[in-house]
């Protein structure tokens, strides 16, 4: 208790009370830090680097705002293994003034099991509330060096970044008519698994100390303590993070092996473990590209999986981040994969079905942020006859919601009461008077080409301010267009 009233003394007012915290001159200050750090690492200065590193770990500022994220994200209301939730304040605040390295001693995690889409569980190990916003802390101060040496084409879990760039670099590197033929599709085995700790502990810059407690500290399960000697845990803030650092570099021993003027047109997209790289000939990827990707991941303790690994030509196609790619007739197309458009339909269908009995604009409410959700993620693409298809199949399962909803009713009364302006549609009585829901139609939303990332584009460095802040109103003003589109079909479908 004397020490967090000696904290609080030393601290500026405006941190005394978790309501009145300033959380724009925290991000301020967090940032200026980590600006500074992608500054000395683009410079290579690695003593300035770990230095302020080791000052950003320490800021309280940083804390605040570690333990913000770790209380506002998905998993704030999922315990670990002492069931402790930070839900208050006051248990906030406190929080943030014990994030402290001296005597921390991270809790063994608690180890569930998510299904996977072939059938099989996905081992998730979930920290305590306190590990997490640890991990988080460090991961602030992690970033700005990861971000700065990170591979130009890897996108997944980066600021900034998403799959819709990764599938636009896939397009910028198939569309020419010159461009590589052959794909070698690779899936690592069980990535974050199989990490080699020795790997972690000697290339990763952060306190070593930490880093080995908590690769060490083991999950319980079913009552039971297991050791962990390799792999980094699935569900833990910073994991994600080591994963990236580690796999980070293979495309640089790509570009070293490959000159571009060379023509071999190898070109490497990653997001998380899943990566494709192109190439002229199948030979080029079976005897030279496939043992230095093997060579690389070896040395981290990892291996491909020989079952969702394959070399594949431009012309059979391939599924990367739930999209199909393929040439027709020497001209690239990019569609959404079988496989998740049935994922898609058969969402809904179940969401339909599970919610029988509930009111119309209820309804729509829920499917709402679902169908435009999956719409956003697809609409950068050639999905115009998909969106068709979808549309009418939502169309069609919405008939059968009506008629088990009132199957007194004959359809004539259940088309004057839900699809008389031709759009499923609900009336509620509100506060402020009768509120109309329409379900959003997937059919209308226009398509709108993603314009990828550039490579070097770093959201710590000054000098690319300007650049994301034209990007993120771009995108503003592409959103309120597609939104615009759509009201303009449903005015003409229903001109009154």
């Amino acid at each position: 208790m004397n020490e967090d009233a000696n904290l609080s003394c030393a601290l500026p007012r405006h941190t005394d009370n978790w309501a009145t915290i300033l959380w724009r001159k925290v991000i301020q200050s967090v940032s200026r830090l980590q600006r500074r750090i992608a500054k000395a690492v683009k410079e290579k200065r690695w003593g300035k680097a770990r230095a302020l590193i080791h000052i950003l770990s320490k800021s309280f500022f940083a804390k605040l705002l570690a333990v913000l994220k770790v209380t506002t994200n998905k998993g704030a209301k999922t315990p670990g293994v002492d069931n402790t939730l930070w839900i208050n304040p006051g248990e906030k605040l406190h929080a943030a003034k014990s994030l402290t390295i001296r005597g921390y001693r991270p809790k063994p995690l608690r180890r569930i099991y998510i299904p996977k889409k072939n059938g099989k569980k996905r081992p998730l190990s979930i920290p305590t509330m306190h590990d997490r916003a640890m991990q988080t802390l460090f991961k602030i101060a992690l970033d700005p060096l990861a971000e700065t040496l990170a591979d130009r084409n890897s996108y997944g879990f980066r600021m900034r970044r998403s799959c819709n760039d990764a599938i636009a670099q896939c397009f910028l590197a198939l569309c020419r008519k010159n461009s590589a033929q052959w794909i070698f599709e690779a899936d690592i085995k069980a990535c974050f698994d199989n990490i080699r700790h020795d790997w972690i502990l000697k290339n990763i810059p952060i306190n070593k100390t930490i880093l080995h407690k908590w690769l060490k500290a083991g999950y319980i399960e079913k009552k039971r303590l297991f050791p962990t000697e390799k792999g980094t845990p699935q569900g833990g803030t910073i994991s994600p993070l080591i994963m990236n650092m580690v796999l980070d570099g293979l495309e640089k021993v790509l570009d070293s092996h490959f000159p571009r003027r060379k023509g071999h047109r190898v070109n490497f997209i990653r997001y998380a473990d899943d990566f494709v790289i192109t190439a002229a000939s199948k030979e080029i990827i079976t005897e030279e590209i496939i043992p230095l990707v093997k060579d690389f991941l070896l040395e981290r303790g990892l291996q491909l999986s020989p079952e969702k690994s394959k070399v594949t030509h431009i012309n059979d196609g391939f599924d990367f981040l739930s999209q199909y790619v393929r040439k027709y007739k020497g001209k690239l197309v990019i569609r959404p994969s079988r496989s998740a458009v049935k994922s898609f339909r058969d969402k809904i269908k179940k969401m339909i079905r599970d919610y029988r009995g509930i009111p119309a604009h209820a309804l729509i409410r829920i499917l709402n942020p679902v169908i435009r959700g999956w719409s956003n993620y697809h609409k950068g693409i050639c999905a115009r006859r998909t969106f068709a298809k979808v549309g009418s199949f939502i169309w069609e399962q919405l008939k059968r919601w009506a008629k088990y909803q009132h199957g007194n009713k004959n359809r004539w009364w259940i088309f004057h009461r839900y699809f008389r302006d031709l759009h499923f549609s609900d009336k509620c009585i509100t506060k402020n008077g009768i509120a109309v829901h329409r379900l959003y139609r997937i059919k209308y939303v226009p398509i709108r080409y993603h314009v990828k990332i550039k490579g070097e584009a770093n959201p710590f460095l000054p000098e690319y301010d300007k650049y994301f802040s034209d990007r993120t109103k771009r995108r503003e003003i592409l959103a309120k267009e597609t939104s615009l589109r759509v009201h303009e079909h449903l005015k003409l479908l229903n001109p009154s």
